[in-house]
């Protein structure tokens, strides 16, 4: 029988059995059907699929946003334009979140200088902070 066991893509691939299965479940590669006796056999390009998928996370994107370049990639003529809109929106999706943590960031580090060398809990400004912030939130 040819073709690759679920163990094999995995470590062809970099990840483990339990991430190949939940890309099944996510419905980003299809699970070969289970012969009568045996393992199951996947296409030798499914390696390449979830090496795609691996890397497209790395990058930012959502599984669901991976779904979606994944069926731009099988379009006879890719429209490259749409491919370019998406990873824009992605640039500046991460520019947002940057901008965020750089305030999370700021925050903190104002906390820790007003902080000083104060080691009773009671006082602490940064217990302080997060008391009154959760008790303003209601």
């Amino acid at each position: 029988m040819s073709g690759l066991t679920i163990g094999n893509v995995a470590k062809r691939a970099g990840v483990g059995v339990e991430t190949i299965r939940f890309y099944e479940r996510q419905g980003l590669i299809e699970q070969p059907q289970k012969p009568g006796v045996g393992f199951r056999h996947y296409p030798a390009d499914v390696v390449l699929r979830v090496r795609f998928i691996r890397h497209a996370k790395e990058l930012g994107f959502s599984l669901r946003e991976i779904g979606e370049l994944l069926d731009l990639s099988l379009e006879p003529e890719q429209n490259c334009g749409e491919v370019r809109m998406r990873a824009e929106a992605k640039i500046a999706d991460i520019d947002c979140r940057i901008e965020s943590l750089e305030k999370m960031k700021g925050a903190l580090s104002r906390l820790v200088v007003a902080c000083g060398t104060q080691n009773q809990a009671q006082s602490c400004p940064i217990i302080e902070s997060i008391v009154e912030e959760s008790s303003s939130a209601d």
